[in-house]
């Protein structure tokens, strides 16, 4: 017959092998969201050195082109009329705005990303502190303007300040002892 010890021994190895495994889990996890992060640091980043490169006119005529084929099926199909209005709206300034937008939030990204990586403990509050600074101006946009993509984007960054913060106060533990 095992003895109490022998139990409590066995029970005591399965919650650690248990712990482990969240914690593995959890880890890939937060690589996974970091890495995407990062990607869409770097996409926005070229997002908007393209913004710097392109003229309104110039997406005027790619927004004709793209939307031709389907309004000359269906001259009210909402989506391509969505776009040559926005096309339409674009002015130089808005361009300069947009790039600027988009490479400082690229640019922020990727450097706490890296900095994350690099397992440096002030990037991981960095990287909380900004993603929740993106998650409250994306409910303000959301207030006005209901988005799919918003939503989504919301979302994941709300998973990423979650597992930001896990990976943080086990990264602090790590370093205190």
């Amino acid at each position: 017959m095992p003895s109490i010890a022998c139990l409590c021994n066995s029970i005591g190895m399965e919650e650690r092998e248990h712990r482990k495994l969240t914690n593995d889990i959890t880890d890939r996890a937060f690589r996974i969201s970091l890495y995407g992060k990062g990607l869409d640091g770097l996409l926005e980043c070229l997002g908007g050195i393209l913004l710097l490169l392109i003229s309104p006119d110039q997406i005027n005529r790619w927004a004709a082109r793209l939307t031709q084929g389907e309004l000359s099926q269906d001259p009210h199909d909402f989506i391509s009329n969505h776009i040559l209005k926005s096309a339409h709206h674009l002015t130089g300034a808005s361009l300069v705005f947009g790039s600027v937008y988009l490479l400082s939030h690229g640019i922020v990204k990727i450097v706490l990303v890296v900095e994350v990586l690099r397992d440096h403990l002030w990037a991981y509050q960095a990287l909380i502190g900004v993603t929740a600074l993106f998650v409250v101006y994306q409910v303000y946009r959301l207030a006005f303007k209901f988005s799919i993509g918003l939503v989504a984007l919301t979302i994941f960054d709300l998973v990423i300040i979650y597992l930001t913060q896990k990976e943080y106060r086990r990264h602090r533990e790590r370093h205190a002892t």
